[in-house]
């Protein structure tokens, strides 16, 4: 007999997981929890992960995952959808958003249950990507606001805030370009294949008919016109205009003669070269024992893993963070980060003198005795004043080990930390530095993030040059360094208020922005490296995913700690926020509450200074006790 679970949330996932399979009408659909991102593919559906706290914002996403899942199961046919899916990116992202937005609307029509969970799913989603902050459309993505409007039409329900935010930015456009085709929405909803043609016309409407591609209904019918047409040309075609194409009839019916004006067309061209050479005085001949140069070897983007592929660095930024606002902004930005945390300012603040203490008790008892010269030993005094020549009288201050020291705090700067974590990340990050620094340890602050959602300038190019394959990381990354380890803490202060910008958080690509990191402290003169890593997810960038494998990042990720851990140039430890880091990082905890940020911060950094081997061997059992 199984021993009962006592995990309170076990049961709930059973049972989620039930509905799920109902609700897809798929009793063999697999259903599992994870803390990766959400996902579904042909044997399955992947759901979030459920604390045993069992919050009723993550009880309500986890529905309203699973329902939209379902019902993209129940009512999606995939071969319909690729039929008529466009060629161009962003009609095929609103091809996309629509099509599940019809999903929703027709089981929320079936399934009235499901409307209010599938709510909650589109409120997480529309708060962690700051749409309630956007004020132009131009910001807003198309895709998106298309989605939602016609989820909105088709149910009449009224959207969660920030959805709410991006339809209405776009809804005058939207009306006046498609209005007229939106109105026949209705009729359509259930016929997959009508609906798809329904798509297509309103991204047309939209002024992106040259993504759409060749009509998949006139296929048949164009291809037999095609070759009637084709045929009657070449039948009055002749054959002294000497065309590059020829048809296979011809070919095949004139072999030799083809392979003759092809010998013939060769050769012309290389006594034209030839020719050429001779003009420019250049040798058609190489000497003897040389061959051609090799092109020039790219350059390799990652020191962790040669094979990873970054499509264009050109757009990429490492840009200091008084770059990125005006003073006067960044002051004022600072005073909010000041105004929202002053509760917490006075619990990281008694942390941090927790660890100051530690470090200073370290400082004062760090003396060598018994040497020829130094300071006096009181010790010692009365012996000395009883022989003044009595050797190994002295003292001499030790220098400490963490004195040589330099500790780097790389913060997740992506969308999903805005808000209380990014705010809470900050006010830390400050109070640390500021304490460090007393205690002669240098901190460098760094941040990481990307300059646009899905892609920006890289994915611009991409599109340009015809899409290939397989291009490795596709967005332009945004690394930020709010306070050098040279610098005094009192000139960076107001930097750490940048992170309360609007629009600053986006994606994260967590394994180059390690290796940068890492470089950057490998080059410095201190002893000893310490570098923390704060992120509250795995790496994700929509636009690298969707045309890579899906754990290409993570992979990159897990190669880049391997690396850093090998070397041992730097201790690397990772503080998880509601997401399991030790899945990646020998040294490492996982909060489930960022609450807890400051508390594990200055605890895991005093365990590291400790000069008790045991104490510092605390450290390595992080993965197993978290």
């Amino acid at each position: 007999m199984d021993k009962p679970s006592d995990n309170p949330a076990d049961p709930f996932k059973k049972a989620l997981a039930e509905a799920t399979k109902v609700l897809a009408d798929d009793p063999d659909m697999a259903v599992s929890y994870s803390v990766d991102p959400p996902g579904m593919n042909k044997d399955g559906v992947r759901l979030p992960q459920i604390s045993r706290r069992m919050t009723k914002d993550e009880v309500l996403l986890a529905r309203g995952i699973a329902d939209t899942y379902a019902m993209r199961r129940k009512y999606h046919d995939q071969g319909t959808f690729n039929r008529y899916s466009p060629q161009g990116e962003l009609a095929r992202e609103i091809y996309e958003a629509m099509e599940m937005a019809r999903c929703e609307a027709v089981g929320a029509h079936d399934m009235p249950g499901t409307s209010k969970n599938i709510d909650a799913r589109i409120a997480s989603e529309a708060a962690r990507r700051g749409y309630s902050e956007i004020t132009e459309a131009s910001d807003a993505p198309l895709s998106a606001a298309a989605g939602y409007m016609v989820r909105q039409m088709a149910t009449g329900r009224d959207l969660p805030e920030g959805a709410d935010n991006i339809v209405d930015l776009w809804r005058g456009y939207i009306e006046s370009q498609a209005g007229e085709t939106l109105s026949g929405l209705d009729e359509t909803l259930r016929d997959q294949t009508a609906f798809a043609k329904f798509a297509r016309r309103v991204i047309e409407d939209l002024g992106y008919g040259d993504q759409l591609g060749d009509d998949p209904d006139g296929d048949d019918d164009q291809s037999e016109d095609d070759a009637e047409e084709q045929d009657s040309q070449d039948d009055d075609q002749p054959d002294s205009q000497g065309d590059d194409q020829e048809d296979g009839e011809d070919a095949e019916a004139a072999p030799d003669q083809s392979q003759e004006q092809q010998q013939d067309e060769s050769q012309a061209q290389v006594s034209m070269d030839e020719m050429a050479d001779a003009e420019s005085g250049e040798e058609t001949e190489l000497p003897d024992g040389e061959a051609p140069m090799d092109p020039p070897v790219p350059p390799q983007h990652s020191d962790a893993d040669p094979g990873y592929k970054v499509f264009t660095a050109a757009n990429d930024e490492e840009i200091r963070a008084d770059d990125l606002a005006e003073p006067i902004e960044l002051e004022r930005l600072r005073a909010y980060l000041d105004q929202q945390l002053d509760p917490l300012k006075h619990a990281v603040g008694r942390l941090a003198n927790k660890l100051q203490r530690r470090l200073q008790a370290q400082q004062n008892r760090s003396w060598e005795f018994d040497r020829e010269e130094g300071i006096l030993d009181a010790g010692r005094l009365a012996r000395v004043v009883a022989n003044p020549t009595t050797p190994l009288s002295f003292k001499v201050e030790r220098d400490t080990e963490f004195r040589d020291t330099v500790v780097t705090l790389l913060l997740d700067n992506s969308g999903s930390m805005r808000g209380r974590p990014i705010s809470i990340a900050a006010i830390c990050a400050d109070v640390l530095a500021r304490t460090l620094e007393r205690c002669d340890v240098k901190v460098e602050i760094l941040g990481f993030t990307t300059r646009a959602w899905k892609g920006g300038q890289a994915r611009e190019k991409w599109l340009a040059e015809g899409r290939p394959q397989m291009p490795g990381r596709l967005n332009d990354l945004r690394h930020i360094v709010y306070k050098p380890a040279d610098a005094p803490w009192r000139r960076a202060r107001t930097n750490l208020g940048l992170m309360m910008k609007e629009g600053l958080l986006k994606e994260n690509i967590d394994g180059e922005a390690l290796e940068w990191a890492h470089r950057r402290m490998a080059n410095r003169r201190e002893a000893r490296k310490i570098l923390m890593v704060i992120s509250d997810g795995a790496p994700v960038d929509d636009s690298t995913l969707s045309v890579n494998p899906a754990n290409y990042l993570e992979k990159h990720l897990r190669d880049v700690i391997s690396m850093v851990e090998k070397r041992k140039l730097v201790e690397l430890i990772a503080i998880g926020i509601g997401h399991d880091v030790t899945r990646y990082y020998n040294r490492a905890v996982t909060i489930t509450d960022v609450e807890q940020l400051a508390g594990a911060m200055t605890e895991q950094l005093a365990d590291l200074f400790d000069n008790d081997p045991r104490a510092r061997a605390k450290i390595v059992g992080l993965k197993n006790a978290s």
